[in-house]
This record gives C-alpha cells, sequence and structure tokens, in this order.
C-alpha cells in the first residue's frame, strides 16, 4: 500500500536528478551499506545487481531468485529514511504480465527507483526499441495506478553490446533509443559503459533527459562529470570488487601468518559499526 512518505521518497529521488548538482550513488548490496552513507548525508542509496548476485555467492543476470532479490531490496528500503532505488535487471520479467507483477512486488518493498536494462544477453542482441519501450510505458503505467511516481532509470546498453560495431553506430542506437524511452516514460537515461569525456559530451549535447554515467575506473573524473552535465553517477559492482579485494588480501597475509595489521588498520571500531545496526528486531 503506497503511503504519503514513499510517495515522498519518490518526488525526492525524481528532483534529485534535476537540482544542477551531481546525484553520486556508490552503489551498494545490503542495509549496513546503506545506512553508512544515510550517516554520511548521502542523499539516495542505490543497489547494484551484480554486487547483490555476487554478495550471495552467484553471477550477475537474474541468477538468484526475484523473491530474494524482493527479500534483500525491502531490508535495505526499510533502513534507512532516504529514497532507495533497485537495480532489477531486466525486470525478471518475459512477458508483459510477469513485468506487471515485478513492479508491483517492487513498489511494495518500499523502493521507489529502479533500473531497468534493454540487454536480451550479455554483449549479445538487444530488445527492440517498440518493444523495451512498450516494457518502459508499462513500468510507468503500472506506478501510476498505484500512486506512486517510480522513477525509471532506463539503461541503453549499445555501447556494450556486438550488435553495433563502431563508436558513431553505438552513439547513434544510444540517442534514437535514448528519445524512445524518455517518450514511453523513463525519467532518466543510463547509457551503459562509455565514460570518456567526448562520448559523454556528444550524449549529453544530443540527449534532453537526464543521464546516469557508470564510474568505471577509466571514467572521466566527477567534477568533469558535473562540468559537463551529467545528472546521475553510479558505480555498479566496483565498490564491492574493491571491498572483496581487501577481504582476499587480509586471508592471504593471515595464510602466510603474517601480522595483524593486514586487518586492524583502517578498521572501523565496534562503536562505529554498532552506531549503523538495529540493536533489536522490529
Amino acid at each position: 500500500m503506497i503511503n504519503a512518505t514513499q510517495r515522498k521518497k519518490a518526488e525526492i529521488l525524481l528532483s534529485l536528478h534535476t537540482n544542477g548538482r551531481l546525484l553520486i550513488l556508490p552503489n551498494i548490496w545490503n542495509p549496513i551499506g546503506a545506512r553508512i552513507l544515510e550517516a554520511k548525508g548521502y542523499p539516495a542509496v542505490a543497489t547494484a545487481s551484480a554486487a547483490v548476485s555476487a554478495s550471495l555467492g552467484y553471477e550477475d543476470g537474474e541468477k538468484i531468485r526475484l523473491s530474494t532479490l524482493m527479500n534483500i531490496i525491502t531490508r535495505i528500503a526499510s533502513s534507512v529514511d532516504v529514497p532507495v532505488t533497485a537495480d532489477i535487471e531486466s525486470g525478471y520479467a518475459q512477458t508483459i504480465s510477469q513485468l506487471e507483477e515485478t513492479i508491483l512486488q517492487v513498489i511494495d518493498s518500499g523502493v521507489v527507483g529502479i533500473n531497468i536494462e534493454d540487454s536480451l544477453e550479455e554483449g549479445g542482441a538487444l530488445r527492440s526499441i517498440e518493444e523495451q519501450s512498450g516494457r518502459i510505458a508499462k513500468i510507468r503505467e503500472v506506478s501510476a495506478r498505484q500512486g506512486l511516481h517510480l522513477v525509471i532509470n532506463a539503461r541503453v546498453d549499445s555501447f556494450i553490446s556486438n550488435s553495433f560495431p563502431t563508436r558513431e553506430s553505438k552513439i547513434e542506437e544510444a540517442v534514437v533509443r535514448a528519445k524512445a524511452y524518455s517518450e514511453a516514460g523513463a525519467d532518466c537515461i543510463y547509457p551503459m559503459g562509455p565514460g570518456d569525456i567526448d562520448t559523454l559530451k556528444e550524449l549529453r549535447d544530443r540527449i534532453n533527459s537526464p543521464i546516469n554515467v557508470l564510474a568505471a575506473p577509466n571514467a572521466a573524473p566527477l567534477p568533469v562529470l558535473q562540468e559537463i552535465g551529467i545528472n546521475r553517477v553510479s558505480f555498479g559492482p566496483f565498490i564491492f570488487r574493491s571491498c572483496l579485494k581487501k577481504f582476499e588480501n587480509i586471508i592471504d597475509a593471515l595464510r602466510d601468518l603474517k601480522g595483524y595489521e593486514c586487518f586492524s588498520e583502517n578498521m572501523m571500531s565496534r562503536t562505529d559499526a554498532n552506531s549503523y545496526l538495529i540493536h533489536k528486531h522490529e
């Protein structure tokens, strides 16, 4: 059941795309990550499907059950007071009716935004523009019927698809899809892949909607993204993988009988960690 609080969170999330400031979303995969972001002053929280799946031992690509994903995003959304947007990949749906059921569950979780992608398979073909536009329109229709403006971040995967062999063709496809997805009801366009300044400038010049950029390690710096007018930046699984690498380094050091500084340096104190935790079941 939609309440005024969830509706207000959706309004806040939408406004964060058009206030002239870069919306920085260091993607998380659990409630404590969400609470840390909120405590540090971040105005919104975003999940990463690859990080959520990997934290449970699975590959990305809808390899975990929809019920598992819903359980996790519900826990995350209920753990903070700021808006939460969730990566739902392709919507766990082959059909429009399945997509409608997914979106109803997403809304019921307390989440107020989603990422939805147009890939059919990694590196392969994309859904047709007409089909993906129809899916976005259905998401908008379902959320409106529920009394919520679910913020739709529509991924465009032309840059990671083998179907478009040149940089120019990837850009052209992204621009065409951006227009169609926006007209279907998307609030933000997420061209997955390009992080270089020249490509981003061209996309910014040719796409009217807010744009989300993936901050890969070789992407343009955050101040540059802000300067050229990018609206939103997310980090996908990169922060999760960075944390995972630290864990690997620690256990390698312990195996080799090295000192405890491998984990004690830069370790959060018990008091600090507990400040982000709920101390009783609610």
